[in-house]
């Protein structure tokens, strides 16, 4: 098959191939979620270099266990779901390392970098409310740093990628409910945490 077939197969057929060892199927479906993936990594990671390795790993591990996906969720769920657990193994080590101070600036600045594409094209039209804005992106990502590595996830994955708790259920192999008790208690300490840092 050449690359404009490739293009052109639905993501069910370049699965199968890709699970007969197809390494151009696997690379279009690469190239299908790649962006994607690397945004995840990154709005839950906070930083560029760990969601870089997050990306590659995900990859690695989604070439790795291809041959164990049923199509009983979408090839995006899936790998999001990959990415999600690397994301939580990675947070619940920093969180035990206790690192977070070293990597709340490159959060921080991460967190801008993200902020300046949702609003004005021209950030520094209005300097005052640029440095507002810093200063909430840096008081979120405080807040953000007091969640469980679980509870900041679940916030992350419904806030910032617009997820359904059903599907972030899914990811986190748990149910629907308790992706929405894990929403409820995160939103409760951030509105604590936000309210404190005024």
């Amino acid at each position: 098959m050449g690359s404009d077939a490739w293009g052109r197969a639905t993501e069910t057929e370049l699965i199968r191939e890709a699970q007969n060892g197809s390494r151009a199927a696997f690379d279009t479906l690469v190239r299908q979620y790649d962006q994607a993936v690397l945004r995840l990594a990154l709005r839950l990671m906070g930083s560029e270099q760990d969601a870089q390795d997050i990306h590659q790993e995900a990859f690695f591990k989604a070439y790795r266990y291809l041959g164990n996906f049923r199509f009983e969720c979408s090839f995006y769920t899936w790998i999001y779901r990959i990415v999600t657990n690397l994301c939580l193994d990675h947070l619940r080590r920093r969180k035990s390392r206790r690192e977070d101070q070293s990597v709340m600036v490159d959060a921080a600045g991460a967190e801008m970098d993200l902020l300046s594409n949702v609003s004005d094209d021209r950030p520094m039209a209005n300097p005052e409310r640029e440095l507002e804005r810093k200063m909430l992106a840096q008081r979120i990502q405080q807040a953000l740093e007091k969640l469980t590595p679980r509870e900041r996830i679940v916030f992350e994955l419904k806030h910032y990628q617009g997820l359904r708790l059903r599907t972030i259920g899914e990811m986190l192999n748990t149910t629907e409910e308790t992706a929405k008790n894990t929403l409820f208690r995160a939103t409760k300490k951030l509105r604590a945490s936000l309210a404190a840092l005024r």
